[in-house]
């Protein structure tokens, strides 16, 4: 596995360690419980898999011409490594509410399948083209997606961390009424 990746991989693994489903389940007013999050960045992981599997399959990438709005965005998300908080997700990858171990499931097995198709990308294009566009930061070399997807993560992992340590969390995992 890509090594931006493997962290990705190993920080969603640290992040639900020993979590219940119940706990998975709890979320603050207007926010996304922990299985929503991993629902979210499974679908966000299938989906650039799937854009991945386009290029592959049409032979060429599918990326457009960076904008100055693009390079600074992107320059933001992956170099810099900050999401700003509250942004609203894109339609295709907002959670519907899967089971919380299938999310667990999901995440994983999505994100190993977005590096497969990814290598096989890597394989036939090289690393330096822009092989598509993310609906946000706009066209992105295969490094920019991983860099991307390893920030996207942690940030995620920093809400469930959040999550985690609430009082109602800890007292319910401590045993306590909440």
């Amino acid at each position: 596995m890509n090594g931006y990746l493997q962290d990705a991989y190993a920080a969603i693994e640290q992040a639900i360690d020993g979590i219940t489903p119940e706990e998975m389940a709890w979320h603050r007013e207007g926010k996304w419980c922990t299985a929503e999050i991993l629902e979210h960045l499974a679908l966000a992981f299938g989906s650039t898999a799937k854009v991945m599997q386009k290029c592959l399959e049409c032979g060429h990438s599918t990326a457009t011409r960076p904008k100055l709005r693009d390079r600074v965005v992107s320059g933001i998300v992956t170099g810099l490594k900050y999401i700003p908080e509250g942004r609203k997700a894109p339609k295709h990858v907002v959670p519907k509410g899967i089971p919380a171990q299938e999310a667990q499931r999901l995440v994983l097995q999505n994100l190993k399948l977005m590096d497969q198709v990814m290598q096989r990308c890597e394989e036939k294009f090289g690393t330096k083209v822009r092989i598509a566009d993310h609906p946000i930061l706009g066209p992105l070399t295969l490094s920019g997606w991983r860099k991307f997807h390893l920030v996207h993560t942690r940030h995620h992992m920093k809400q469930i961390a959040r999550l985690r340590n609430q009082p109602t969390i800890t007292a319910k995992a401590a045993g306590a009424p909440s």
